[in-house]
């Protein structure tokens, strides 16, 4: 049983999110067959899609963006002609996702508020409204400050970040979800450009992600680029063909975020085999990429259009190979080619292996992974497959650190407790330095253990856990918590140290904080 518990905890750990607590039997039933477990939701590709009551579509959230900004710009009108100062407009981003400026935590008294009692960081104020005159008798109502119209921005991030949370917590395995999130970071955008930016963020992940974890690569690739949200975050609306009537009339020329990104980060990777007149080709290809903005002249608003005026006119010549001009299709036909590039079909072996095995990935999983991807034309699907029937993805150590997302959607899991309200995890991605679709840069989030397991933190990580113990420790006993996670697979220290613990607070803290929650 000690063999299968430990192939249990591999099949949770490192491709799913880790065992659920409560009545669920995950451990069991992933000991009975590890492999066929975690490939069972391979077999169920509609589980990958995400749909829930409220979510729109992209250029339904572009129009209400469009909306939301000129009932605030009618309101500043108002207030300004009115003479009285205008309150302040809502914030872009909520309070709790600002970055956390307070290393102390609050808990709240509720324990039925959010599932998964992730750390509770105190949101950073909201800054207060600006006081206004009282009207005297001599002032009309018309005087009077303009309201404020409902911040959708934010409304429409926090349903997203809930629904995904949701979905994370109550799948089986969470293989897919993972999937999901690799591919998500992989071609990651961030939701602090702005506010369209913030509104997309979850819709480019169930739209142009999604649909195509477990398709192919080439169809992935093309839905990420002409997706909104990723023609927004690197600046490709901007983008004009030099020669193209628009960039005759404006004076403005080339835009070369997108195609360096698409070759670089995207597909080919560094040392990928392009040189930087490939990057310009691309990016000359691909001008005219755009959405269709607020008046709505090239199409519905927020909408991916293809603006013949914006596009660079004549052949271009890319990694070899002349695309002759045929408009639209001829971006489609060097994204199609880039992504059956033995260079592309290398880098995502080798990042698929890091993500799911080892921070070095073995190199002769990594070439098996490359050959399957070449050969099937980037099936998606045939390569998770790959990966699972691998022996070096189940005789690898669970060395690799989870990531902010990851702890904590196992820490719910295991709590046994789905979200109600994604506030609280949202303040703790932000302390712990994942804030929800918003890395740093285009190449998103470290996929290392080093960047995850810096002193300061684990620090926070601990935190977070004693603050969970605090909060659930009376009602609940670690040791049966430690059945659901691991079983017999548990190390004869993780279990001593929980037995020996002063109270059962401090047990279920020491319990999120063992090698068993903690690695993958």
């Amino acid at each position: 049983m000690a063999r299968d518990s430990q192939a249990a905890l591999v099949a949770l750990n490192r491709f799913g999110f880790g065992a659920r607590g409560g009545a669920s039997g995950d451990l069991i039933n992933a000991a009975s067959d590890p492999r066929g477990f975690v490939k069972a939701e391979l077999a169920r590709p509609n589980g990958v899609l995400l749909e829930a009551s409220g979510l729109q579509s992209t250029s339904q959230l572009g129009q209400a963006v469009f909306a939301y900004q000129d009932q605030v710009k009618q309101a500043r009108e108002a207030a300004a002609k009115a003479g009285t100062p205008p309150e302040a407009p809502p914030p872009q981003a909520p309070a709790d996702q600002k970055p956390a400026l307070r290393r102390n935590l609050s808990l709240n008294t509720a324990a039925s508020e959010i599932a998964g009692q992730m750390a509770e960081a105190k949101p950073t104020e909201a800054p207060a409204k600006p006081e206004t005159m009282q009207p005297n008798a001599a002032t009309p109502p018309a005087a009077k400050p303009a309201p404020q119209p409902l911040n959708v921005i934010q409304k429409t991030f926090r349903a997203e970040a809930l629904a995904r949370l949701q979905r994370a917590t109550l799948v089986e395995c969470g293989f897919t979800e993972r999937l999901v999130v690799f591919w998500s970071n992989h071609f990651c955008i961030s939701a602090t450009k702005g506010e369209l930016a913030r509104i997309w963020a979850g819709a480019f992940e169930r739209e142009a992600i999604r649909p195509h974890v477990l398709g192919r690569f080439a169809d992935m690739l093309k839905a990420v680029e002409q997706h909104p949200a990723m023609l927004f975050f690197l600046d490709n609306q901007q983008s004009l063909g030099p020669d193209s009537r628009a960039g005759q009339n404006r004076k403005r020329g080339l835009n070369e975020n997108l195609a360096r990104e698409i070759m670089e980060l995207h597909t080919l990777g560094v040392g990928g085999g392009y040189t930087q007149d490939d990057v310009t080709s691309l990016a000359r290809i691909i001008t005219g990429w755009t959405f269709a903005g607020r008046q709505g002249q090239l199409g519905t608003p927020g909408s991916f259009v293809f603006n013949t005026n914006a596009h660079q006119p004549g052949p271009q010549m890319l990694l070899g190979k002349t695309y002759e001009p045929t408009g639209l299709a001829q971006g489609e036909a060097a994204l199609a080619d880039i992504a059956r590039h033995p260079s592309t079909a290398n880098f995502i072996a080798t990042k698929f292996v890091r993500h799911f095995v080892a921070d070095e990935p073995p190199p002769a999983l990594v070439a098996r992974l490359c050959d399957v991807f070449v050969k099937t034309d980037g099936d998606l699907k045939a390569l998770a497959m790959a990966l699972v029937d691998s022996d070096e993805a189940w005789k690898a150590p669970l060395t690799k650190m989870r990531s902010p997302y990851d702890f904590l959607v196992a820490s719910g899991r295991l709590l046994a407790r789905v979200p109600e309200d994604p506030g609280q995890y949202l303040n703790s991605l932000n302390l712990l330095g994942q804030p929800l679709w918003s890395p740093a840069g285009p190449n998103g989030f470290p996929d290392t253990s080093a960047a995850w397991a810096a002193p300061e933190g684990m620090k926070l990580r601990l935190d977070i856990a004693a603050q969970m113990g605090a909060r659930l420790g009376n009602n609940i006993d670690p040791l049966d918590l430690l059945e659901f996670a691991a079983a017999d697979a548990a190390s004869i220290e993780t279990r001593r140290t929980i037995e020996r613990a002063e109270s059962r607070q401090q047990a279920l803290a020491l319990l999120l904080m063992s090698p068993e929650m903690q690695r993958r």
